[in-house]
């Protein structure tokens, strides 16, 4: 029997959101069937819906450094920029070595024209040892 996890590889979006919320049925307190399901609904344009699995499942687990990322990566998708921050803010103070929750709050920064700050962000990564995304050094040439 195929897992969310396998139908999300695929990109079978309904048949993984399916399978999350029957694990979610059967594991009411399950953080990462929420966070997984949301990663499914924003990968489908129900970036609402992914706010709130990424929502539950950071009331279940509140240091899921991956749910708060998620979450303010959808935030951001949404244009809601300080949110996204502060929930990337959140996922670095759980993991401070959470190399893409730094990526993420530095172009969430560049939307909001607060480059100096971008730049302290990809410092970070690069000081700590970790890759910043092309993404991110792309931006900043501009």
């Amino acid at each position: 029997m195929k897992t969310g996890n396998d139908y999300a590889a695929q990109g079978h979006w309904d048949q993984a959101i399916y399978q999350y919320t029957k694990a979610i049925e059967a594991k009411p307190h399950y953080a990462k069937a929420y966070n997984n399901r949301g990663v499914a609904y924003a990968s489908e344009g129900s970036i609402e819906r992914a706010v709130d699995d990424f929502t539950m499942a950071i009331a279940t687990n509140p240091n899921d450094a991956k749910a708060y990322n998620n979450r303010g990566h959808a935030y951001a998708q949404m244009g809601r920029y300080y949110q996204a921050i502060h929930d990337y803010s959140k996922a670095i103070d759980i993991n401070p070595l959470y190399f893409k929750a730094y990526n993420n709050r530095a172009l969430a920064y560049i939307k909001m024209e607060r480059n100096e700050k971008a730049k302290a962000d990809m410092l970070k990564i690069e000081r700590l040892g970790g890759t910043v995304d092309t993404d991110l050094k792309e931006a900043l040439q501009k």
